[in-house]
């Protein structure tokens, strides 16, 4: 898996790349949490689940259906009453926050895959090149020379990335509200 960093800096540049009235700190806080809650699926190990099963680790909590179902359940608990295209807006934000946590974990380089279309299909899948080092389950093994690794790799491959979208995409809509104004 990614870091929970790395969840939690794609989730904000997401929401900041966009000047959205509707995305103030709050919902890119919202996003953060959204982001890095499939993860949670590690309790199971407590319980006896196993790595490869539907509820283990990258199962279904990183399958689509359930960033549909968080995102879903956000936007009704917290958004009612808000204008449709606010309402969808948010809801599409909360969703890619959620969604991005299988996506940056499928390009890790351990781990069983990502059970991206749980439950219909559980097939764990990566992308094919995989550059990102996993990061450690546990938080006393991430203050490590490892973790710190982890960190560099995450910088290379995530945090940079996320950067160049966010400020290119700053740059576009700077050029086209200065191009109609």
């Amino acid at each position: 898996m990614a870091s929970a960093f790395s969840h939690a800096i794609v989730a904000v540049a997401m929401g900041k790349a966009f000047r959205n009235k509707e995305l103030r700190w709050r919902e890119l806080g919202l996003g953060a949490f959204c982001s890095v809650l499939p993860d949670l699926d590690v309790i199971g190990f407590l319980f006896g689940i196993e790595y490869g099963d539907l509820w283990g680790h990258r199962g279904l909590t990183h399958s689509v259906l359930f960033a549909a179902l968080v995102a879903g359940i956000l936007v009704a608990l917290w958004y009612r009453g808000r204008p449709a295209v606010a309402v969808t807006g948010l809801f599409l934000y909360f969703f890619f926050c959620t969604a991005s946590h299988g996506l940056l974990d499928a390009m890790t380089n351990g781990g069983l895959g990502v059970a991206f279309f749980s439950p219909l299909d559980t097939t764990r899948y990566f992308f094919p090149a995989r550059p990102v080092l996993v990061s450690p389950i546990g938080i006393s093994e991430f203050f490590t020379e490892y973790g710190v690794r982890v960190l560099v790799s995450e910088a290379a491959w995530i945090w940079l990335p996320s950067l160049a979208v966010f400020v290119l995409l700053s740059a576009i809509q700077h050029a086209l509200r200065a191009k109609s104004r």
